[in-house]
């Protein structure tokens, strides 16, 4: 998600925090609700047209570039394609499984490390920023970015904490075998 996008996402929270009391009601916040539309034998679900319409246009922004990007998502779409759903209605799953994703965000945010405890651990490990960023599959000025605070990606961050882990437990066995 880009910034203007998280700031749409960020606006539409903060302008009414009343409604983010659940996911559905956020969902709703954003227009993304199911609204049955049934009719006779067919059982079928529209989106609600209410709702904040730059939220809205966020998330179909968001599903766009997965449909784009992401295989996990074209074979979603594969999939209910041949449930024999429709284009409309492919998207208004995406669209809300995105919200449900987006309210998850907005209400338990995951902790950010922070940067220098990433660097004094890492100096401690003797490691350089090209051996971490070249484990990691990443720039070296990305990872020093995320160590001066610059940087804020999460699942980078996390990687990063997880391999130091995993390198400091490694040394401790290797001296208690010793």
């Amino acid at each position: 998600m880009g910034v203007d996008v998280a700031a749409i996402g960020l606006v539409a929270a903060g302008d009414n925090p009343e409604r983010m009391k659940s996911e559905a009601a956020f969902a709703a916040l954003c227009g993304v609700s199911p609204i049955e539309a049934s009719s006779g034998k067919v059982v079928c679900h529209r989106l609600n047209r209410s709702g904040n319409r730059q939220a809205n246009h966020a998330l179909w922004r968001i599903a766009m570039v997965r449909l784009t990007c992401d295989p996990a998502t074209r074979a979603y779409v594969e999939r209910r394609r041949a449930e024999g759903k429709s284009d409309r209605e492919i998207m208004r799953c995406l669209k809300r499984y995105i919200a449900r994703e987006m309210f998850r965000h907005l209400s338990r945010p995951d902790p950010v490390p922070a940067g220098a405890d990433l660097r004094r651990a890492r100096v401690a490990a003797h490691l350089s920023l090209k051996s971490v960023a070249d484990a990691l599959g990443t720039w070296s000025n990305r990872i020093s970015e995320l160590e001066r605070g610059l940087l804020y990606g999460n699942a980078l961050a996390l990687r990063y904490m997880a391999m130091l882990a995993s390198i400091n437990s490694t040394a401790a066995g290797i001296d208690n075998a010793a």
